[in-house]
C-alpha cells in the first residue's frame, strides 16, 4: 500500500519542491497552504504522515499540532514538523507539541524521506508491507489470501479490500465517508450506508473464528480497528 503525505506549507515554492522530491521518493502527495485548506482535506483524504510548517498564516502549525493530537479522529497520524527554528528549545517546545519529529530547514529531500519512513516504523504504521500480522490475522498482499489463524478465509474483492486498510491502519478511527475514499475510491457513486454492509459482512466472518471484536464502532465518528477495547 503507498503512503499518502499531506504537506502544510505556505510557501508555493517549498509545496512544489516537496511534492516533486515526495513524488520521486514513491509517496502520494496531497498539499495545503494554510490549516483551513489542510483541514478540508482530512474530511475526504486521512493520510499515512503529515509534514507541518511551523510558522502557518492564521494558525500556526504548532498549535494545530496540538489540536489535532487531540483529535478522535485524527489524533493518531504522526507529524514532522518543518521549519527554520533550530534552537534546542524550539525543538523541545515542537516536540512537546505533539509532534513526533522535526525536520530544520533547509533539509535534504533524501533525508525527508528517510525520516518519514523512520517516523512511520516508530509509531507502528504498517502501511506498504506485504505482509500484516495482528490478533492472529494474516494479510499477504502478494499473494492475495487472508487467513486467520492459519486457516485461509475467502473474501469479496471489497471485503479483502476492506480488511486490508483496516489492518495498515489500526487505531484510527474512520468516518463512512473516508472508508468510501479510501477502499472504494472518489470515483465511485455509493451512498454511505454501503460501508454498513460490508462491516457487518465482515464482523460475521470473523465473528466465526472470534475475532469480530478487532472492528468497533465509534459513535458519533466511525470505525477503528484495534485490539484494544
Amino acid at each position: 500500500m503507498e503512503i499518502k503525505v499531506l504537506v502544510v506549507e505556505d510557501e508555493e515554492a517549498i509545496r512544489e519542491m516537496l511534492e516533486l522530491a515526495l513524488q520521486q521518493s514513491g509517496f502520494i502527495v496531497e498539499l495545503a497552504e494554510d490549516v483551513k485548506e489542510a483541514e478540508a482535506l482530512l474530511d475526504r483524504v486521512i493520510p499515512d504522515i503529515i509534514l507541518l510548517d511551523w510558522m502557518l498564516p492564521g494558525v500556526s502549525g504548532i498549535d494545530w499540532a496540538r489540536r489535532l493530537k487531540k483529535d478522535e479522529l485524527h489524533g493518531e497520524i504522526p507529524i514532522i514538523l518543518l521549519t527554520a527554528r533550530g534552537a534546542e528549545e524550539d525543538k523541545v517546545k515542537g516536540l512537546d507539541s505533539g509532534a513526533d519529529d522535526y525536520v530544520t530547514k533547509p533539509f535534504s529531500p533524501k533525508e525527508l524521506s528517510a525520516r518519514i519512513r523512520a517516523v512511520l516504523r516508530r509509531v507502528g504504521s504498517l502501511a506498504g508491507q506485504s505482509t500484516i500480522e495482528m490478533a492472529g490475522l494474516l494479510l499477504d498482499s502478494e499473494q492475495h489470501r487472508f487467513s486467520i489463524e492459519g486457516v485461509t478465509v475467502e473474501l469479496s474483492p471489497t471485503e479483502y479490500r476492506l480488511i486490508e486498510f483496516f489492518m495498515s491502519h489500526p487505531q484510527r478511527v474512520y468516518s463512512r465517508n473516508q472508508l468510501l475514499d479510501q477502499v472504494w475510491g472518489r470515483s465511485t457513486f455509493i451512498e454511505d450506508r454501503t460501508v454498513d454492509v460490508h462491516i457487518r459482512r465482515l464482523r460475521k466472518i470473523l465473528a466465526e473464528h472470534g475475532r469480530d471484536e478487532l472492528i468497533q464502532t465509534v459513535r458519533g465518528f466511525g470505525y477503528r480497528f484495534s485490539e484494544k477495547h
